[in-house]
């Protein structure tokens, strides 16, 4: 074994991910565990998370897959609870899962609405929920919460999609302030970024319009590496926010 494996080793961290499937979730995943973390992949498409636990084990991580849907509360409670019953703690959690279904509010369509609310504000919630009482537990730890610029601005389409995303964004500053200075909150907030958030939009207009939008993209490791930043920092600094988007984003 290396020196640098025996170094990052003795700093490894036990870190859930929410929404493992694919884009962010996908890029912390394989960054966390190539630095040494052990990583709890939880997504709702098993047969992906297994295939991602198979390449990270090959080259040399550590990972485990979870079923999980952020919207069932007990579905978060159970994974978080296998975790720490499995490694004797939980040090970070990165509440990742997230759907963007843009459209204009004379659109209507509610349900789609309803979606971004159940998966983006109460599967964050879920995930607070379940974590912190193991946070408090052990004495500290951190939750990374991945926004979105759409928490500081509002774009024709996007008013749902920002509302909930400034949600996010106030419910990890709220966090920050109520807890203990040894549990750390971080919210990363993305610009426009390699994943298949688009995919979900169903509104022809939305849609079109995000083509557009989407010209200038940045890889989702990019975010990645902002979480690995964030969850690095000794503990006594606490990294509040990190707003990452494409040089050519305006």
């Amino acid at each position: 074994m290396t020196t640098e494996t025996n170094t990052r080793n003795s700093t490894a961290k036990i870190v859930l991910v929410t929404g493992a499937s694919s884009g962010i979730g996908e890029a912390t995943a394989v960054r966390l565990a190539a630095e040494g973390h052990h990583v709890a992949l939880g997504a709702r498409r098993t047969d992906r998370l297994q295939a991602l636990v198979e390449k990270i084990r090959a080259d040399g991580g550590r990972a485990s897959a979870h079923r999980l849907d952020v919207t069932v509360r007990d579905d978060v409670h159970a994974v978080v609870d296998h975790v720490v019953e499995e490694h004797g703690r939980i040090d970070v959690m990165v509440n990742n899962a997230g759907i963007m279904p843009l459209s204009r509010l004379d659109a209507l369509l509610v349900d789609e609405w309803d979606r971004m609310i159940e998966v983006n504000v109460k599967g964050l919630l879920h995930g607070i929920a379940a974590v912190l009482p193991h946070l408090q537990r052990q004495g500290g730890g951190h939750v990374v919460t991945v926004a979105s610029v759409g928490a500081h601005e509002v774009v024709p389409t996007s008013a749902v999609y920002s509302a909930t995303k400034f949600a996010a964004w106030a419910i990890t500053e709220g966090l920050r302030l109520e807890s203990d200075p040894s549990i750390r909150a971080t919210t990363i907030t993305p610009g426009v970024v390699e994943s298949e958030l688009a995919q979900h939009i169903s509104d022809p207009l939305a849609r079109d319009a995000m083509q557009t939008y989407r010209r200038n993209v940045i890889p989702a490791d990019a975010i990645a590496r902002a979480i690995s930043f964030a969850i690095g920092q000794p503990a006594d600094v606490d990294v509040n926010e990190i707003i990452v988007r494409p040089a050519a984003q305006r």
